[in-house]
């Protein structure tokens, strides 16, 4: 399943895109991090990673390294505001369980 972007988050990847010289997307992936083992890092890619995954969502390449796909296969990201809070926010069908201060989360592939 591709990995994909809300209206809301597409338009704010677009601004940062128009901010970032030689952007060519949004770049996605995970790394060990925090007490349940997984956190999200997202940042604009300026160059094609040899193994990466494109997903085009809303006008956006959406860009996965082949070793994060499993563990954010199917994610949904949104951006939100609510006052001065802006945020992205990831609806991830593989999580199977999250810290007490939502940084990090485990999937059903560390329990299997």
């Amino acid at each position: 399943m591709p990995v994909t972007l809300t209206p809301a988050a597409a338009e704010r990847v677009k601004q940062y895109l128009a901010d970032t010289p030689g952007g060519i997307g949004l770049s996605v992936s995970v790394r060990k991090s925090g007490c349940s083992g997984w956190t999200y890092a997202i940042d604009i890619a300026t160059r094609a990673g040899p193994d990466d995954q494109v997903f085009s969502s809303h006008g956006v390449d959406v860009r996965v390294p082949a070793d994060s796909l499993a563990r954010i296969d199917g994610t949904v990201i949104d951006f939100t505001s609510q006052g001065l809070n802006q945020q992205f926010q990831f609806r991830n069908p593989q999580v199977t369980g999250e810290c007490g201060c939502g940084e990090s989360f485990t999937t059903a592939e560390e329990h299997g």
